[in-house]
């Protein structure tokens, strides 16, 4: 089965530090831009059920060893009903990271020219022929070639 592409925002619509959330085939799936890259995750919490992307993105607190520490940028999300982290990069859990674990896909950025141009849809298999038009003393012309 071949991957399913599918257009779901254009760059302003998600700056970073946003999200947008979006239904794909019946699945709402939240879209976060974290610094400029983007990461998509199933908008359900494992644990309950809770719509996970509605939750606060907070940094993760990062060290290299004893009193060194910094916070990254914001990076885990937040369960809006228990608070249960989860990594937008990946969707690991941090509260039982070996049973909790959400669904992440991943996420690119085309040029306008490799998208179908409509958002939300699909390009099928059928392409209907066309024919070049342009507009000639103010007379609209179908070249349909030689």
């Amino acid at each position: 089965m071949s991957a399913r592409r599918y257009v779901v925002a254009t760059e302003d619509e998600i700056p970073p530090g946003a999200r947008k959330i979006v239904t794909i085939e019946r699945r709402e799936i939240g879209i976060f831009n974290v610094d400029g890259e983007y990461f998509a995750l199933r908008n359900r919490c494992p644990h309950q059920g809770a719509a996970l992307c509605e939750g606060h993105v907070l940094p993760a607190l990062e060290s290299s060893g004893p009193g060194d520490q910094r916070l990254a940028s914001g990076r885990l999300l937040q369960c809006p009903w228990h608070g249960w982290e989860f990594d937008v990069r990946s969707g690991q859990s941090w509260c039982e990271p070996d049973r909790m674990r959400v669904r992440a896909y991943p996420v690119g950025v085309v040029d306008a020219g490799e998208a179908s141009g409509f958002p939300g849809l699909v390009p099928g298999p059928h392409v209907a022929e066309t024919y070049p038009v342009r507009v000639e003393a103010r007379r609209v012309v179908v070249d349909l070639g030689g």
